[in-house]
Formats: C-alpha cells, sequence, structure tokens
C-alpha cells in the first residue's frame, strides 16, 4: 500500500521504526559527512595560509632587491623555493632572481633559473615569460644556435614579443633583410586583440629605420630562418 493511504500517525510510526533500525548508518553517514566537510574546510584554509603566506615571503625579497640586498634577497627566494615548491611566487621569486643575475653579469646562473621555470611552471604564461627572456640571456652570451632552439613552436598572446625577438637573432646572425621581416611583423601583432604585447613601439621603429637606412628591404631573401621548437 503507498505512503499516501497511511494516516499520519501511522507514517509517524513507520518512519521512527526505520530510524531504529538503521540508526547506526545514519549516524555513521553523518559522522562521514561532517569529516568530510572538516576535512575540506582544513584544506582549504591550508591551502590560502601557504598562498599568503608564500606571498609575504615573495614580498620580502622584492624588498630586500629594492634596498639593494641581493643576498638577502637570493637567500628568501631559495627559502620560498624550498618551502613552497608549488606556489606560483616561487616561480616569480626565480624570475626576479634571474634578473638580478643578469644585472650582475652572472648570465650561468640566471639561464638555470630561467630554464626550471621554462620547463617545471604550472603557470603557462610564466613558462612563456620564462622562455622569452632564457632566450635573450642565450643571445647575450652569443650561444645563438642554443637560442634559436629555445624558440616555441606556439606563442599564442606573446607573438608580437617573439616576432621581435626573431628579429634581434636574425640581425646578431648577420641576417638584416630577415631581420626587418621579423620586426615589421612584429609590429603589425602588437595590435592584434588578443596581443599582450607591450613593446617598445619607439625602440623597435627605430630598429626598423636603422635598417632601412642602410638600404636594406625585407623583400631579400633571409639568409638564416629561425626554426621553432616545440616546448
Amino acid at each position: 500500500m503507498d505512503d499516501e493511504y497511511y494516516s499520519e500517525q501511522e507514517q509517524w510510526e513507520r518512519v521512527k521504526a526505520w530510524v531504529r533500525e538503521n540508526v547506526l548508518w545514519v549516524v555513521a553517514g553523518i559522522a562521514i559527512g561532517a569529516a568530510a566537510l572538516s576535512g575540506w574546510r582544513w584544506w582549504t584554509e591550508r591551502q590560502e595560509t601557504r598562498a599568503v603566506s608564500a606571498s609575504v615571503r615573495y614580498g620580502e625579497a622584492l624588498d630586500a632587491f629594492a634596498r639593494a640586498d641581493a643576498t638577502r634577497a637570493l637567500t628568501v627566494i631559495d627559502e620560498l623555493r624550498k618551502e613552497y615548491a608549488d606556489s606560483p611566487y616561487a616561480d616569480q621569486g626565480d624570475l626576479a632572481a634571474a634578473r638580478s643575475f643578469v644585472e650582475n653579469n652572472e648570465l650561468d646562473k640566471a639561464v638555470e633559473r630561467l630554464t626550471r621555470v621554462m620547463n617545471a611552471s604550472k603557470d603557462p604564461q610564466l613558462r612563456m615569460v620564462a622562455r622569452y627572456r632564457l632566450v635573450r640571456v642565450l643571445m647575450a652570451q652569443s650561444k645563438l644556435d642554443q637560442a634559436q632552439a629555445t624558440f616555441p613552436a606556439e606563442t599564442g598572446a606573446f607573438a608580437a614579443r617573439f616576432q621581435e625577438l626573431r628579429g634581434d637573432l636574425l640581425l646578431a646572425r648577420g641576417d638584416r633583410p630577415g631581420a626587418l621581416r621579423e620586426y615589421l611583423a612584429a609590429k603589425g601583432l602588437e595590435s592584434a586583440p588578443d596581443s599582450e604585447a607591450t613593446l617598445d613601439m619607439a625602440g623597435l621603429d627605430l630598429k626598423i629605420s636603422d635598417l632601412r637606412a642602410d638600404g636594406v628591404t625585407e623583400a631579400a631573401k633571409a639568409a638564416a630562418p629561425v626554426a621553432p621548437m616545440a616546448g
């Protein structure tokens, strides 16, 4: 017989009987649910606490750099990497450390930091920033083949930046027409709707003007095209 045919008292008695028979399961279910909720809250709060702590440590490193205390800054960054390796602040710390190494002409150390972020960061934008800076450092070391091999196959919103960088690399190789083509392409890409480029347009225009003043045209065949590498 369906429940709708029972009187309210009969239905209540049925409910009480069901509870008596299943009370252990009900209590266990509530306990498990409460434990799961408590565990989720604990995990969430722990993640938030770690994120705040990592950001504080990163801020300490930046403050130390601002005070020209690179030794202290690098110590904090290494501690940040050790304690919060899964945090994007650890990657940002490595990027800041690499910049400091470049400023002090410690290029091998900069390469080490940038390579780590490029290969291991969970943030695709940080990986791309690290790759871009790594190419520049390798070029500064005159490691042009390695720099060329480090270019990504897909540049996405960073296309304009990498286009200009390709021009710089081709210019370093002596391919002036190729460099001019890349610079002109970069100038066109900079205005694309999905571009995140913040190019130095005055500097880019100067590069283009200098090449054209020397009689270089983009119509000439490039001597050493830059082949991208997946990564």
